[in-house]
């Protein structure tokens, strides 16, 4: 990994992190199903809650986003987030928060089937920043003890997600002040209508992150965001792991960035 641009260095994964292990308190990921007004149907989502949860405290919440071949289970079918989660608790590298895995497909049939590149099922992905806002950020705080204020709300994701991501983090610094992307995809805005206000940007984000693989044929879309973040002194982890577009790199990034928030 590279020295990233708050300068300080991101040391490896440590072997293991995403292996099960014996003994360990554990979390619960559940399936859930809420109304969605934006869709006009119920849609699905999964949530992680954490070792220990309680009805009577109060959490974080992480909105963890995946790529355009997936779903809401492809976090958990592919990245083992609920084994890399248990092990920073185990560890106690881990601030108590909620991780919610939603479709980020917002559209009537929402399986990643037949042409996953459609201009419909792309749009779809644009719709799901307000089916986020009007209605899964509220199912989500009505339904569980979570903390509603910005500095306790996180946004990544992982490609496409990714994009998303950013283009909905930094486009609502009101309502997150943490927000990653691991190998964002090229759905993501050009800098300067991400990041209008440099000055501004910097003093609301908490924690900026972006992370892609070396090898990665995306990773000029990392590149120009870190470029124009560096060039207007907007604080941010810039990291390039040794890999593709792929989960090595996304569950890496997952690990350095969920012991990092809130």
């Amino acid at each position: 990994m590279n020295r990233n641009s708050q300068d300080f260095e991101v040391s490896e994964a440590p072997a293991g992190f995403d292996s099960e292990r014996e003994a360990i308190a554990r979390g619960i990921m559940k399936m859930i199903e809420y109304p969605s007004g934006t869709v006009g149907r119920n849609r699905q989502a999964r949530v992680y809650t954490p070792p220990g949860y309680s009805a009577d405290q109060e959490y974080s919440v992480l909105y963890l986003l995946h790529g355009i071949g997936g779903d809401e289970n492809e976090w958990y079918t592919h990245g083992m987030p609920q084994i890399i989660l248990d092990n920073l608790y185990a560890d106690g590298m881990l601030r108590p928060m909620i991780v919610v895995f939603p479709n980020g497909r917002a559209m009537w049939d929402d399986r990643a089937e037949g042409d996953i590149f459609d201009a419909e099922k792309i749009r779809a992905f644009e719709t799901f920043e307000t089916e986020l806002f009007g209605d899964l950020i509220p199912y989500i705080e009505a339904n569980y003890p979570v903390l509603t204020d910005r500095l306790h709300r996180a946004i990544a994701g992982l490609s496409m997600g990714g994009g998303q991501a950013l283009n909905i983090g930094l486009g609502n610094l009101d309502r997150f002040a943490w927000i990653g992307a691991f190998s964002p995809a090229p759905n993501t805005r050009e800098p300067e209508i991400l990041v209008p206000e440099p000055k501004r940007t910097a003093e609301q984000l908490h924690l900026l992150w972006i992370s892609c693989g070396n090898l990665d044929s995306l990773k000029h879309v990392s590149d120009r965001t870190h470029e124009y973040l560096s060039q207007h002194a907007v604080p941010h982890i810039w990291v390039e792991e040794q890999g593709d577009h792929d989960w090595p790199v996304w569950k890496s990034g997952l690990y350095q960035l969920a012991k990092r928030l809130f």
